[in-house]
């Protein structure tokens, strides 16, 4: 195998304050490779030390395996304003360890993720879960939060840098935004 063929190492991240999923790939060509994924888990208490720990928790990960850049899901509102409130605290504390380690972030909704992974915005848990064992050629399911986070950086190793053909089907640019 010649090694003119550059690798990309791409960091998905799967924000959120009680389990913060992650996952590591490389990208070779049009090969994707398995490198790592896990889960950070913060202990209950007070927000300030939580978002240290998944703050923490991700550097570590960045020290240990040298992305390129980090790729984390968007968030949307849910029924919930406090809880999407602290989700997108969490979703800082992620954005905040890739920037320290001056890794680019490119930012994808759930929807796109699993559009550009499964094929279908709309995909449950375990369609997710089992797209990415396949993907990747995983011998065992993942976690859904590591599974979600992996997905995230699929997505991104297949639409390419910024907006992708798979990332942005079905979409249509206004105005510098995806309607």
């Amino acid at each position: 195998m010649s090694h003119q063929q550059s690798t990309t190492r791409i960091l998905g991240i799967d924000p959120g304050l009680r389990i913060t999923g992650f996952g590591v790939i490389d990208k070779e060509g049009q090969k994707l490779h398995y490198v790592a994924s896990g889960c950070i888990k913060t202990p209950d208490g007070e927000l300030p030390q939580r978002l240290k720990v998944i703050l923490n928790g991700l550097a570590e990960v960045i020290a240990q395996h040298q992305p390129q850049m980090a790729v984390v899901e968007k968030v949307f509102v849910n029924v919930n304003p406090q809880s999407t409130l602290l989700l997108g605290q969490a979703r800082g504390a992620a954005i905040c360890a890739a920037v320290t380690a001056d890794l680019p972030v490119a930012e994808y909704t759930a929807l796109q993720v699993k559009q550009a992974v499964v094929g279908n915005g709309h995909a449950d848990k375990e369609q997710v879960q089992a797209m990415v064992q396949r993907l990747l050629s995983l011998s065992g399911t993942p976690s859904p939060d590591a599974a979600d986070a992996l997905a995230c950086a699929i997505c991104h190793a297949y639409g390419g840098m910024g907006l992708g053909a798979l990332a942005t089907k079905g979409f249509r640019m206004r105005g510098g935004r995806l309607v």
